[in-house]
């Protein structure tokens, strides 16, 4: 097999990342692109300033495209992965009419209102960006998850009048759509000279960022769990039928074409959390860690690991962002004592979100009466090898972690690989691309400890924080009348 190039695009919340890969799923360079502060008036409204998604991809294209030596003529494809539960708004000629609307946005939950008669275009980011790499109004229908007018049987656009009328959204409005794994169009001249890449060569779809993360994953049987570390957080089983009227998981379409996914509950602002503490640990952490010559994030794991499992009590509820249906809902921090230090806080956070998962994987797969024998960990949170155990010994289950773990622009570039015939299947692209770095197995004695402190306290926290906490919101929103039960309440 000749030596030839994909480009896979990972479009995400914060940052915009393109890589090449070559025909064994080896790294051939990296760019990136940063996205500026979104803009954040209040609770409900989380909006990229300016053309920020385009501006982040070109410039994370001229990243990469400089630091390639080889021949550009061997560059065969671009794989076109972005975030899911956005919305972009568009004019007539594709340009936006609007700031682009985050996931974070409260917008995106209800049905689309036409509020801006210069909207021609209600489509995803994934639309959007298809649109400015191709000139062509055309996107992967798995990409539309949410409030969108989707068959999910047919893989097309509803073509019932109820349906549309929910969403709110006319056909006229929305992108032609076709399936992952299919060419969008051809690089034009003026895509080329903003983002470096070569002028003419296919762009292919892959699926939102999660389930093209989960083929990056090598996903494909349906013994396997794979969770994504993100600033969302998802937990992912391949799936076989669509489900009627699910209560703990929901299908979505897979990057295989005619596939689903089943996706289990998973925690919004995820990974985020451990950010915000490190960042709130500011110059003090950047201090210790340089003392002891490591990374930030190093040392929190060292120091995290002579944290005894269960933190001696300290327990972290993520309710940092919820649901917008759930405004009362906060994060919460409860079992110190005055001999803990920010390693226990930082292990309390990595334990509950195993925990959480954990929780929301036994509620989906009880229901399906299916689970897995094996769990993949992908995004940056698995370089830490102390969190791949927690994450063995709270499921009990072998866990595993692939060399390439940031791994949404590899799936891309495994749909380019298929679509492009490059492989003949998925099964094969996978084979040859995605390789396992090393397995994490369960400490017997661990999953003792995790598997009482769930079971006994965990797991059963909210039942008894959330009430409270529904009335403090309810003290600080002025409403009287439930201020005054509220009176009554605290002393009865």
């Amino acid at each position: 097999m000749s030596r030839k190039y994909i480009i896979g695009i990972d479009g995400g919340s914060q940052s915009t990342k393109v890589v090449m890969y070559d025909l064994e799923g080896n790294v051939v360079c990296e760019g990136k692109g940063l996205l500026q502060t979104m803009y954040t008036p209040d609770s409900d409204t989380a909006e990229h300033p300016d053309d920020d998604l385009w501006v982040s991809l070109c410039n994370a294209g001229k990243d990469l495209m400089r630091q390639f030596t080889g021949n550009t003529a061997d560059i065969v494809g671009i794989g076109l992965g972005s975030i899911r539960c956005c919305r972009a708004l568009l004019k007539s000629d594709g340009t936006p009419a609007a700031p682009l609307i985050s996931w974070q946005d409260a917008r995106v939950t209800k049905p689309y209102e036409h509020t801006n008669n210069d909207v021609a275009w209600v489509t995803s980011f994934s639309g959007y960006l298809s649109h400015r790499l191709t000139g062509e109004f055309k996107d992967n229908i798995a990409n539309y998850f949410g409030q969108w007018p989707v068959d999910y049987k047919s893989w097309k656009w509803s073509d019932n009048e109820k349906v549309i009328n929910q969403f709110n959204i006319p056909k006229s409005m929305l992108f032609d759509v076709q399936m992952p794994g299919t060419i969008l169009g051809y690089t034009t001249p003026e895509a080329a000279l903003s983002t470096g890449f070569p002028v003419n060569i296919p762009v292919v779809c892959t699926t939102s960022d999660k389930p093209v993360e989960a083929l990056g994953a090598g996903l494909l049987d349906n013994e396997t769990v794979v969770i994504s570390l993100g600033t969302y957080i998802a937990l992912m089983m391949n799936g076989k039928d669509l489900p009627k009227d699910p209560t703990w998981y929901w299908p979505i379409m897979s990057s295989i074409p005619n596939t689903l996914l089943y996706e289990g509950y998973g925690i919004r602002k995820g990974m985020w959390t451990v950010s915000w503490l490190r960042d709130m640990l500011g110059d003090s952490l950047i201090k210790d860690a340089k003392e002891n010559g490591l990374s930030a994030e190093d040392f929190l794991n060292k120091k995290a690991s002579m944290v005894s499992p269960g933190c001696e009590g300290l327990m972290t509820v993520l309710d940092w962002l919820t649901n917008p249906w759930e405004p009362y809902k906060r994060g919460i921090m409860i079992g110190f004592n005055s001999t803990m230090d920010y390693a226990y806080i930082y292990r309390s956070i990595l334990e509950s979100i195993a925990l959480t998962l954990k929780n929301n994987y036994d509620n989906m797969c009880n229901e399906m009466n299916h689970y897995a024998k094996q769990l993949i960990i992908t995004g940056g949170g698995s370089n830490s090898d102390l969190f791949m155990q927690i994450f063995s010994d709270v499921f009990n289950l072998p866990t595993k972690r692939n060399e390439i773990n940031g791994c949404a622009s590899l799936g891309a570039a495994i749909n380019t690989s298929v679509s492009l015939g490059l492989y003949p299947s998925y099964d094969i692209a996978i084979e040859n691309m995605v390789r396992v770095k090393d397995i994490f197995m369960p400490i017997e004695k661990n999953v003792n400890i995790y598997e009482a402190m769930n079971k006994g306290v965990f797991k059963d926290l909210t039942k008894y924080t959330d009430p409270i906490l529904k009335k403090s919101y309810e003290v600080l929103h002025g409403d009287l009348n439930k201020v005054e039960s509220i009176q009554n309440w605290s002393n009865a």
